[in-house]
């Protein structure tokens, strides 16, 4: 108990230091560019505070249960040669943290408000809750697809930068037949999949899998799942805006 909690200290001490350049930076362009009342500073303070608590307990949390549980699954599964069931989990494991990801739901969500004011969607709350749901159905696929295309490179030995050029270079293809209007929220999309939530569990996959597959390193082979999961998202928003057009 008195280790945990030590490492809870530390963590929010690591999440202190790392917010308090943001903390600084936002606090004195309140207080001598816009000039807002110390009202306003002391909510921005306190926000700070929550956000803090927040990030503390969440590393705290991955550190203790998430990453070894994703680390051991992935190695369990592996030792047992059930490939189906280590495609399965590594789908269902990019498809599930991308959906509950934070960042895309605030993005979805703006992206809905776009469409609508480009009259891309009707201004209805059924038209938006629709758009943004469809659009983070169509990012969680894409990680869960990438995911399964991450885990049999390290299988069979791919090799991952002839699959992040191939993919790169269709996205470009295709993104000059996309409509205008999808293209920026396609790499943004990219972006935000590759958060608090996916990127810690992804990696532990990852490692986790390399380390269990002989002739495996996990430095050189249990990363880049994460480059797959940021590929992924954008060639599929992209496809998704020509079916929709």
């Amino acid at each position: 108990m008195k280790n945990s909690l030590i490492a809870l200290g530390r963590d929010a001490l690591s999440s202190l230091r790392d917010l308090m350049p943001i903390i600084a930076v936002v606090s004195a362009f309140q207080l001598f560019v816009f000039r807002q009342p110390a009202g306003n500073l002391l909510s921005l303070l306190l926000g700070a505070l929550l956000v803090v608590a927040g990030l503390s307990f969440f590393i705290f949390g991955l550190r203790l249960a998430l990453f070894p549980v994703g680390e051991r699954l992935a190695y369990s599964l592996a030792r047992k040669g059930s490939v189906f069931w280590l495609l399965s989990f590594a789908f269902l494991l990019g498809f599930g943290t991308t959906f509950a990801e934070p960042a895309l739901l605030a993005v979805a969500d703006e992206a809905a408000r776009v469409a609508a004011n480009a009259n891309v969607i009707a201004m209805s709350p059924e038209a938006l809750g629709t758009y943004s749901f469809e659009l983070r159905m169509i990012v969680a696929l894409a990680v869960g697809v990438a995911l399964v295309v991450g885990v049999l490179r390290i299988l069979i030995n791919w090799s991952l930068p002839l699959l992040i050029i191939g993919g790169y270079l269709l996205i470009i293809v295709i993104t000059t037949i996309a409509p205008q209007e999808i293209v920026s929220i396609a790499y943004d999309s990219g972006g935000v999949t590759t958060s608090t939530v996916t990127v810690p569990l992804v990696t532990a996959l990852g490692i986790g899998l390399a380390s269990s597959v002989k002739g495996r390193n996990p430095m050189t082979d249990g990363f880049g799942l994460i480059a797959l999961a940021s590929l992924m998202p954008i060639l599929f928003v992209l496809i998704f805006g020509i079916v929709m057009q």
